[in-house]
């Protein structure tokens, strides 16, 4: 197990706390937790992204998708089975699932789509007009400024 000490980068800025906690919370996860379903992260443009999940065998009722304080929850709730069934080979998992992503700042969920079997997440980055950069016009100024000192 590893361990970061993080303390040298707090001392030195303000609001990064949560990235303690989205690496914290990384290296507690196994590989095995991202095994099922699987999904693709893909960076579509500069400011858009796709998480596309391969879901076979579930319907948009059988999935629900939300977010919540930065974080988007996947979750997948199975079909009962058909106990009548006798499977001699069973390829298909269709077990129930449940996937978190941590979301940065300005991230927004604007869709989702079922589409073949694969579940669609559109994001894109929308940075508010107060944080977008802005140009400062410089003026010349003709008068002479005089500074009085107090005696």
């Amino acid at each position: 197990m590893r361990t970061f000490d993080l303390s040298p980068l707090f001392r030195a800025s303000v609001g990064f706390d949560n990235l303690a906690r989205v690496l914290d919370a990384s290296t507690r996860l196994d590989e095995s937790h991202f095994a099922y379903p699987p999904y693709n992260i893909v960076k579509a443009e500069e400011d858009a992204y796709r998480i596309t999940f391969a879901v076979a065998g579930f319907s948009e009722s059988d999935i629900d998708v939300q977010v919540e304080n930065n974080t988007l929850t996947v979750r997948g709730k199975a079909a009962q089975d058909d106990k009548d069934s006798s499977y001699l080979h069973r390829g298909i998992a269709g077990r129930s699932f449940e996937r978190k992503f941590e979301l940065a700042d300005h991230i927004q969920v604007t869709g989702a789509r079922m589409e073949n079997g694969l579940l669609h997440i559109e994001m894109k980055r929308e940075i508010p007009e107060a944080l977008k950069p802005r140009k400062i016009a410089i003026s010349a100024d003709k008068g002479t400024k005089t500074i009085a000192h107090a005696a």
